[in-house]
């Protein structure tokens, strides 16, 4: 790299007559600071820089029973986290920590870089597991009455107002009374409320819980329409599909702990398997010893027999290493987050 004294010492005949020499050599520079102090911790670096939500070492206690355990993640702009986990795994907790109605034992909250407190409510929209709406009034008045909540003002409330219904397909509505609005309306109603302040990270507890198929798919294309918008969402969900669908990478908790975290590929190396491979047949103890001395391993899904294929076969060569063993169905499948889970689960029983 060029320091000052070695830039005097150039010939500034030379310089002065090629401008362009001045141009390359800043830019040797900038490219050999780059290589040499930032290149080697590129995640850390980008992360620091532009994370939306740091958690630090979260622990959380009630009495006896540990709720969070040492929780640490980060989300970036733009990125959907989801946090996956069974009823009781901490998930809600998290969200009442980061939004300050929880103070934790141990460890910190940052939102856009700053501890979690009323001054980084603004930051926050949250959406939580059971609709916070008064039924009594009208879908345009409870956005109207959480907008002053949040600190929007009286001139941008209107339009905010407007924008927020549109958003979820609710611009028809903006007169109707939240009562006698369906169950899947109500939950895309209550996801206005938690985008009415433009918050730059929105947190969607169980968002889908209790919603038929159609609801379900409408609650999809917002959580979608509000990433390309560029806002941080973590979701929170026990739905393995849903996760699966909608999240650029994925935690795993159970009893208060992060067992892994990562996108789709990287939590599928956690496996050592190629595909699934689902049998039924009635010689199951012929078919595990046959998988066994072909270094299939074992495992029982929702109680029927599967074997991990650690290579790429032709169905006739699959069905060749069972030849001899009566097979009544097989059945094939790529490792999915259903396999991942309970694989986590299962080692940290």
């Amino acid at each position: 790299m060029l320091y000052p004294a070695e830039l005097h010492a150039l010939d500034a005949k030379y310089i002065s007559q090629e401008p362009w020499f001045i141009l390359s050599l800043v830019f040797v520079s900038v490219l050999d600071f780059t290589l040499k102090v930032l290149m080697p911790y590129p995640r850390r670096v980008i992360q620091d820089l532009g994370c939306v939500l740091d958690i630090q070492d979260l622990s959380k206690a009630f009495g006896q029973r540990r709720a969070l355990t040492k929780l640490t993640l980060k989300l970036l702009p733009g990125e959907v986290y989801g946090l996956l986990g069974p009823n009781g795994a901490g998930k809600t907790t998290t969200i009442n920590l980061l939004s300050g109605l929880l103070r934790p034992d141990s460890g910190q909250v940052l939102i856009a870089g700053q501890s979690a407190s009323k001054t980084t409510k603004t930051y926050l929209g949250v959406m939580p597991q059971q609709n916070l709406l008064y039924q009594s009034l009208t879908c345009g008045e409870n956005l109207a009455f959480f907008a002053k909540i949040y600190g929007v003002s009286s001139s941008l409330r209107s339009q905010r107002i407007q924008t927020c219904l549109k958003a979820v397909n609710l611009q028809d509505r903006a007169q109707s009374v939240v009562g006698a609005l369906s169950g899947g309306m109500q939950r895309r109603l209550s996801m206005a409320v938690a985008m009415v302040h433009q918050p730059k990270l929105v947190v969607l507890d169980e968002p889908t819980t209790g919603l038929d198929i159609e609801a379900r798919y409408e609650v999809w294309e917002l959580i979608r329409q509000l990433k390309q918008q560029g806002v941080t969402v973590l979701l929170t969900t026990h739905l393995l599909d849903e996760a699966e669908r909608l999240c650029d990478r994925i935690g795993f908790l159970k009893q208060g702990q992060l067992l892994a975290q990562g996108n789709l590929p990287e939590l599928r190396m956690r496996i050592p398997a190629q595909e699934v491979v689902t049998l039924q047949t009635t010689d199951e103890a012929a078919a595990i010893t046959r998988a066994n001395s072909h270094g299939f391993t074992m495992r029982r899904y929702a109680g029927q027999l599967a074997f991990w294929i650690p290579q790429r076969l032709e169905l006739k060569e699959l069905l060749d290493k069972f030849d001899g063993i009566p097979i009544d169905s097989i059945a094939r499948s790529p490792v999915t987050l259903e396999h991942i889970y309970l694989e986590m689960t299962r080692q940290h029983q």
